[in-house]
């Protein structure tokens, strides 16, 4: 059976999800991906689902307008790194070319994305490894290693064996973001918790915190709309 969906321009796909615990019919629109999960009690009819969806459709196409459409990566896309607009383009030889509004990426153009996303993961391990060594030198307690992911739900974690993860997109944010999630992370080390003595932590190692935090929770989920897939 075919997934339901609301028509129009564009159609809206939609995501049923029957749950014993649902009391009434719900819309959850994520912000990363933009896909809309029409949720209802396990009983109900599934017309009556639809019908709810169709009452909301206004709403649900105001909220997708506002996140903003996925952008494919690939030549002549643009996509934020550091926190600024760059403009992929057709490089030359075999290394590909950071300019100040340019990425250059040799190459063939079906392999552009992955070869891309494969540099950037290697700017992101190097900038946070960095920021890593430097703020557990100010803590004084060292980490045990640094792995890098596509994570959804978090920027970063820590456990309790001292080892940091982080999600590759952060070299996509402001610089001061980026150090602000290592620093964060790190302060784990010492305070596995968000009590104020860890909070205490972050700003004695990385200072003032409230203004990248802020950026992260404005502007975060917007990074992952740039798909680094062919």
């Amino acid at each position: 059976m075919p997934d339901p969906f609301l028509p129009g321009d564009p159609p809206i796909p939609l995501i049923l999800r029957r749950s014993a615990q649902a009391r009434r019919i719900s819309l959850r629109i994520s912000q990363l991906d933009g896909r809309v999960t029409l949720t209802m009690p396990k009983r109900l009819k599934e017309a009556e689902g639809l019908a709810f969806a169709r009452e909301k459709e206004s709403w649900i196409r105001k909220h997708l307008e506002a996140r903003g459409a996925d952008v494919a990566i690939g030549i002549g896309a643009q996509f934020p790194l550091g926190g600024k607009m760059v403009r992929v383009e057709v490089g030359q030889g075999r290394r590909i070319q950071l300019g100040t509004e340019t990425v250059r990426v040799p190459g063939r153009e079906d392999r552009v994305p992955a070869r891309l996303a494969a540099h950037l993961k290697e700017l992101a391990r190097d900038r946070l490894s960095g920021a890593c060594d430097d703020y557990a030198a100010i803590l004084g307690k060292p980490y045990t290693k640094l792995t890098l992911r596509d994570t959804r739900s978090r920027w970063g974690s820590c456990t309790s064996d001292g080892g940091l993860m982080f999600s590759w997109r952060l070299i996509l944010t402001p610089p001061d973001v980026l150090d602000y999630v290592a620093a964060h992370e790190v302060a784990h080390l010492a305070q596995m918790n968000h009590s104020p003595a860890f909070w205490a932590e972050v700003e004695r190692i990385y200072g003032p915190y409230q203004e990248a935090r802020g950026w992260l929770r404005r502007h975060g989920s917007d990074l992952h709309r740039f798909k680094f897939t062919a």
